[in-house]
């Protein structure tokens, strides 16, 4: 009997899966569906679609090569990262219910947790993840999950997935994984044995500053279906254009994450030498503390790098200087993008807790983009001049 073919590579994946040519015209490029409804062959008969909300071919097409790029048994797209990470929560967490949560987590999904969902009776306890005694330690009778980051935002912490997924299983807890930062070309947090992976489309998956979207994709299709009626309840959902933009951004993925790697190394190196740069935070380098285990459960270090100045006037100072790089909210782009995050990203954070995760007021965040590298460099040469 012969042998299966091999399972295609990334790159073939993010090109094909959801994405065949059309049967009746051949058309390659799956085409936009605009239609908010869809005739039915009768009472009960509808031909797979029925309302927009619901479902939508174009949106089908995005949420199959999703699955597939993660490795899941199924993905769900939503309009933004936070109705993405929304769904989540809500999926696996009732109210009376806990969750330990990475410190040094997006300041979105603080706000989520310990301004929107604390309404409903969920409870955050927020810990250092890097080390998986200190999750070990905040679990609570009530705990039922683990949400964490790898790289973390901004600081690029890595935590050991597989030490937090053993722990977990030991406990009964479900295990949740942001990975908007590593993108499933360089993580696959699922074949670790995470539950379910969230992600910020917008950044690296959309890849071009023109598109808003998150997505949700399980490793099981047990909680599928319980999903898809949040989806649905809900209505947090992308429209069909948004879903063609990011089924054309994730076709250069694969490139693009190579050249981000590649400039963010590069920039990493660049700044431990800087004047005035006192930290530089990026897993690339032999000297940060998570770098081994980057390096285990990675195909690259990524292409966000963070490093910290003196204080807020030292930062200040840099950005008004900064002339190719952009100083600007969000992150993934093809452009060099600049934030200051205790100002934007992390600001609904309190003060306290920002600058126990690290996040002080001489740290900024880079966004490295796939410019040519040595024109990066001079302007951040000059601008730390």
């Amino acid at each position: 009997m012969p042998e299966p073919p091999p399972a295609p590579g990334f790159r073939t994946r993010a090109i094909h899966a959801g994405q065949e040519p059309d049967p009746r015209t051949g058309e390659v490029v799956p085409a936009i569906s605009p239609s908010t409804t869809f005739a039915q062959d009768g009472i009960g008969r509808p031909r797979g679609f029925e309302y927009a909300r619901t479902g939508n071919p174009t949106r089908a097409a995005l949420e199959a090569n999703l699955a597939s790029l993660e490795g899941g048994a199924r993905a769900f797209a939503f309009a933004s990262g936070m109705s993405a990470t929304d769904a989540a929560l809500r999926l696996l967490l009732k109210s009376g219910d806990h969750v330990v949560c990475e410190e040094n987590v997006y300041g979105g999904t603080y706000r989520l947790l310990t301004r929107v969902l604390s309404d409903a009776g969920i409870r955050a306890t927020f810990v250092d993840t890097s080390n998986a005694k200190n999750v070990e330690a905040a679990v609570e009778a009530s705990t039922k999950l683990v949400w964490l980051e790898t790289p973390t935002n901004p600081n690029l912490k890595i935590v050991d997935v597989t030490a937090v997924v053993r722990l977990a299983r030991e406990r009964g807890l479900s295990v949740a994984v942001d990975n908007t930062f590593a993108t499933p070309y360089l993580q696959q947090p699922l074949a670790l044995g995470v539950d379910l992976v969230v992600h910020s489309a917008t950044k690296y998956l959309g890849g071009h500053s023109d598109v808003v979207g998150g997505c949700v994709v399980l490793r099981e299709a047990r909680h599928a279906e319980r999903l898809q009626f949040l989806q649905n309840a809900v209505g947090a959902v992308p429209s069909p254009f948004d879903c063609f933009l990011l089924l054309r951004g994730l076709k250069t993925l694969a490139l693009r994450m190579d050249a981000h790697n590649r400039n963010a190394q590069r920039v990493a190196e660049f700044l431990l030498s800087a004047p005035g740069v006192r930290r530089v935070h990026y897993p690339g380098l032999p000297s940060h503390p998570g770098h081994a285990v980057a390096k285990s459960q990675m195909r690259g270090f990524g292409g966000m790098v963070s490093f910290e100045l003196a204080d807020r006037a030292a930062a200040e100072r840099f950005v008004a200087k900064l002339r190719l790089c952009t100083f600007a909210e969000s992150l993934g782009a093809v452009e060099t993008l600049v934030c200051h995050p205790a100002s934007m990203t992390h600001a609904s954070m309190p003060r306290e807790l920002r600058e126990r995760a690290g996040v002080t007021e001489g740290l900024l965040r880079v966004s490295v983009g796939v410019e040519d590298v040595e024109d990066i460099l001079a302007d951040l040469r000059q601008a730390l001049g």
